[in-house]
Parts: C-alpha cells; structure tokens; sequence
C-alpha cells in the first residue's frame, strides 16, 4: 500500500515537472524542491533550537559593522530587482491587469525569468534576518509569524519561478523590492548608531507603508476574479498570492486599530514580528 502510493506520486510528480518552463534549467536551485527543502529545515532548526542553545551561555555577538554592510547591500540589490522588474514588464508594456507570463525566449521575457529567479535567491539572503536576531540575542523577536514569512517566501516562489516567471504573478515581487528599499534604509540608518536616529522621523510611517503593499497586493491580485477570459496560466498561484496578501492585511490592520486608534501599543516583540516578519527595532 504506502509502495503504490509512493510511486504515485513519484508518478503525478513527474508529470507535473513536465510543464516546468525549460528556461529555468541550470538556474542555482531550480532542479528539484529539495535543496531549498534543506535549506529552509536548517534554517528553522537553527534559529529555533540549535541557535538559541548555542547562544543561551554567551554574550550576545556585536555585528554593527556587518549590519551595516547587510542591510545597505539588500538595499542595493531591490533597488536593482526593482529596475529590473520595470524594464522587463511592469514599465514596458503591462497592464497591472491580465498579465500573462511570456513563455518565449525574447531578451525581454528572459530578463524577466532572470530577476524572477534574483528574488527567489534573495529571500535566502534575507533568511540573515533571524540568524542576526539570534546571534545577537533578539529571541523574542524571531517569532511565528517572523520564520513563517522568512520561510513561506522562498519556498512559494520556487514554484513561482519554475513555473510561471513574469505576468501579473510577479507584481508583489516587485512591490516588496520597493518596500524593502525603504525598510532596510531605515535598518541601516539604525546600524550606523544612536547619532543617525536623528534620521529616523519617518519610523511613524513604516507601519503604514507596509499596511498600503499588502493592500495593493490584495487589490491588484483579486482583479483575476472580476475579469472575463482572462487566460492566466496558472490561476492557483493567484490565490496563493491573494491568500497571502489578504493574511498580512488583517495582521496590519489588527496591529493599526490597537496602536492608533484604540492607542494601545502592542507587544513589543509581537509588533516586531508582524513587521514583515522583521524588526523595526533591530539595532536595539
């Protein structure tokens, strides 16, 4: 019995793998869901049992410098994804409306598939988040829903890109690589030290700009549904896409009505938490 179901999915999985785009071949990562399979279990491992053990009798590690450089550097990088998405689509020619991926190997459709798979590897880099919470000794601020979207992340868009690299499924990548320019210029200014926090008057509004991504994701994701015939190739992803936008909406406008309008502040380490599962806080 489990040996026909295994060969059944043996089977139904190779059929699948047969309408994977042939352009992602030879890409880092993109044979199997296995190596992200370990990677990710390793990462959950680490920052949930093996780093807090390692960390429980040592001084919290000082890593400003290396901070600094990390978040700087993932700065650079969406601001490049962020030109990257709008020269292969977003600015040349789509419609934020019925976007269907361009399966053709044109520079323009490769440019796309090349900064689909870009994203994809920077959630890895991103998976540093934590690893600095923990070698710092931040734990409460690696929480559920911090490891839940450092890890649902890549491990969504892996399928994302070996199966549908552009169309109206990429929109919220290239939204995220926006938000995540302000988001880590904030958390670099914070490296450089208390004397640049002078800088930070704009902190107010961090909340808010995350609150308007996940209502533009939700927004612009939802359209499939109202729109007759529109062909797109995978609609599964879609509302993978729009569950998940819909999720963090709620999450942000629970956090907004406590903090604002009911003037209760929320737990510190929950509020770090819901804040795109990272820390406005990171340098505390």
């Amino acid at each position: 019995m489990a040996l026909n179901l295994t060969l059944k999915a043996v089977s139904l999985y190779d059929e699948w793998m047969k309408n994977a785009d042939p352009r992602v071949d030879g890409y880092p990562l993109m044979s199997t869901p296995l190596p992200q399979a370990i990677i990710l279990g390793s990462y959950i491992y680490f920052v949930t049992i093996l780093g807090p053990k390692f960390m429980e009798n040592r001084k919290p590690f000082e890593l400003r410098q290396i901070m600094v450089f990390y978040n700087f550097g993932v700065v650079a990088l969406s601001i490049y994804m962020t030109y990257e998405f709008l020269m292969s689509g977003w600015a040349t020619g789509y419609t934020f409306r019925c976007d269907l991926v361009d399966y053709s190997r044109s520079p323009m459709a490769l440019r796309m598939v090349r900064v689909c798979w870009l994203y994809y590897f920077s959630k890895f880099i991103e998976l540093l988040d934590t690893v600095f919470f923990i070698l710092r000794k931040k734990n409460a601020q690696v929480t559920f829903l911090h490891v839940f979207h450092h890890t649902i992340m890549p491990w969504t868009w892996w399928f994302g890109v070996k199966f549908a690299p552009g169309g109206l499924g990429t929109f919220h990548g290239m939204l995220n690589c926006i938000v995540h320019v302000i988001m880590y210029t904030y958390y670099g200014i914070c490296s450089l030290g208390p004397a640049y926090h002078k800088y930070l008057w704009w902190k107010k509004y961090m909340t808010t700009i995350q609150l308007i991504q996940f209502i533009l994701v939700t927004v612009h994701i939802e359209q499939i549904y109202f729109m007759d015939n529109c062909q797109y190739q995978y609609p599964i992803f879609m509302f993978i896409i729009w569950l998940y936008g819909f999720l963090f909406l709620i999450l942000f406008l629970h956090f907004w009505y406590n903090a604002y309008t009911k003037g209760q502040r929320l737990p510190k380490h929950l509020k770090n938490g819901i804040a795109n599962g990272i820390s406005t806080n990171k340098t505390e």
